[in-house]
């Protein structure tokens, strides 16, 4: 029977923002499942929409045998910390290494992981597992299409597959081509690698696959797919991680170096030639709300407003009050607002009861330039224990952990408030605390892209702001230091310079 180690390390790391990933941040998981190890891996990475789960889906299918590893993931944030990535990946290589004979590796890695120590922490991890599997056994790895792609993981993978959604709709389903992949490895197939980085980083708000450009680049990446170039990924990169491999990339893989270089040249030069529409319109977030209420007065269905720059899914906090304050500000009616992640007034709300008028200094606690604590009165108008399932196509079924969670409200604006981070990408997010999201005239959704996935279909209209958060829209409003020379800190941007 073929045996292959299978094992999931998740982490996409801001290294601007204001928290580190521990140890005890990949145990709980944040919006993904809590860390299993060995056996429990196969439990647990079943029936969801995750890239270790698709595979497990499909290698079973194949009859191959599985020895489980590792699987865990954290909130997107700052840097993971020495402690916590040495200890996950002990335990992965151990895994590998007392697994007896193996046919191959399959691992589910993000790919825009910065740790304390090490600027590349996929490529750290595949080194090792090289190391200890030799240079022969194929290792097939899943990576987000946000990952920040560099050479030394180019290196170690006999192939890196990247999922092609935003929303990532799709991260089970790139399991399932890892599988296929590998299969193909098995049958005694090598192929060539091509690797093209491009010298632009991109907006997260405008890498949507639901929008052009990105939508076309993934249709004609598609096209190009064939029996001479089965694997074919474009990703447009985690913009703001500051090191050098920092930006989008495409990575093919063909049955000649020619056909590997034809492909992956075809596909940069298809991205470079679309510069111009990696760009779109941001509001403040008083000009957003204003327009939010005016389009309400005659909707049918929910103005949605992204608060991108406090995305969770991004490294922010999901805490900040600019949004709060704008919907407060201009007497909002029917609003919600969410996720604000704040424990003490969770608590707080907790033990006042519902019904009960509380005085609270609600988040800002993360200490970003412009935000402080909301001071306000507010009314407890429901509780929650926080466990819940997410339906929606992008959570896909996982089972939510939240933590003690209360709906306040104040004025005709309800906030969910929550003891755990996560993106608010599901409508159960609103629903676990009593707020129906299709009854809301505006809904303010501390998430970037992913809250598309199950939100569009019931959107009026949807709107970005950059209210103050961890996550710029614009990546060349950060303080980079390390990006490498030349590179466009967003489209037609000025190019990076790096300091003496």
């Amino acid at each position: 029977m073929t045996r292959i180690a299978v094992g999931g390390f998740l982490h996409e790391t801001n290294t601007f923002a204001p928290t580190k990933a521990t140890w005890e941040a990949f145990v709980h998981g944040g919006g993904w499942p809590a860390m299993t190890i060995g056996a429990d891996v196969l439990k647990v990475m079943r029936g969801i929409n995750v890239g270790l789960a698709g595979f497990v889906e499909d290698a079973e299918a194949k009859g191959w045998e599985l020895i489980p590893t590792i699987a865990c993931g954290a909130s997107p944030s700052a840097h993971v910390t020495e402690d916590a990535f040495e200890r996950v990946v002990k335990i992965m290589i151990d895994g590998i290494k007392n697994a007896d004979k193996l046919d191959a590796v399959y691992l589910d890695l993000h790919g825009a992981m910065v740790t304390e120590h090490l600027d590349d922490g996929e490529g750290e991890i595949l080194a090792r597992v090289r190391e200890v599997i030799g240079p022969d056994l194929p290792l097939v790895v899943s990576i987000d299409l946000h990952a920040n792609v560099t050479p030394q993981m180019i290196e170690h993978a006999d192939a890196l597959i990247a999922y092609r959604t935003y929303p990532h709709v799709d991260m089970a389903d790139t399991g399932r081509a890892s599988a296929r992949h590998l299969e193909l490895l098995l049958s005694g197939q090598r192929f060539a690698k091509a690797f093209r980085q491009l010298p632009f980083l991109i907006p997260i708000s405008w890498q949507c696959t639901f929008d052009e450009p990105t939508k076309g680049i993934y249709d004609k990446l598609a096209a190009l797919e064939s029996d001479q170039v089965p694997t074919l990924s474009f990703a447009p990169g985690f913009p703001a991680a500051d090191f050098p491999d920092c930006g989008p990339s495409v990575f093919a893989y063909g049955r000649t170096q020619a056909d590997a270089d034809a492909a992956a040249d075809a596909v940069a030069a298809l991205v470079a030639g679309h510069e111009d529409d990696f760009d779109g319109k941001i509001h403040s977030p008083d000009d957003g709300v204003k327009l939010a209420i005016e389009l309400a007065r005659t909707a049918a269905k929910p103005v949605i407003i992204a608060d991108t720059q406090d995305n969770p899914g991004a490294g922010g906090d999901s805490d900040t009050t600019g949004m709060l304050r704008a919907l407060v500000r201009n007497n909002a009616q029917r609003a919600a607002i969410g996720v604000v992640y704040d424990p003490d007034a969770a608590r707080a709300a907790h033990a006042a009861g519902v019904g009960a008028v509380i005085s609270l200094e609600l988040g800002g606690k993360s200490g970003i330039p412009g935000d402080a604590p909301f001071e306000e009165i507010f009314v407890v108008e429901h509780l929650s224990d926080g466990r819940f399932v997410a339906p929606g196509p992008y959570f896909g079924g996982r089972e939510m952990e939240m933590g003690p969670s209360a709906c306040l409200r104040i004025g005709g604006v309800r906030v969910v408030v929550a003891s755990n981070k996560a993106q608010l990408a599901d409508q159960a997010m609103y629903r676990y605390v009593g707020i129906e999201p299709t009854a809301q005239a505006i809904l303010v959704v501390k998430s970037s892209v992913h809250f598309r996935a199950d939100f569009q279909p019931i959107a009026e209209r949807l709107l970005i702001c950059a209210a103050p958060g961890a996550m710029p829209a614009d990546p060349a409003s950060l303080p980079w230091t390390r990006l490498r020379a030349g590179v466009r800190v967003k489209p037609n941007g000025q190019p990076f310079v790096r300091p003496n």
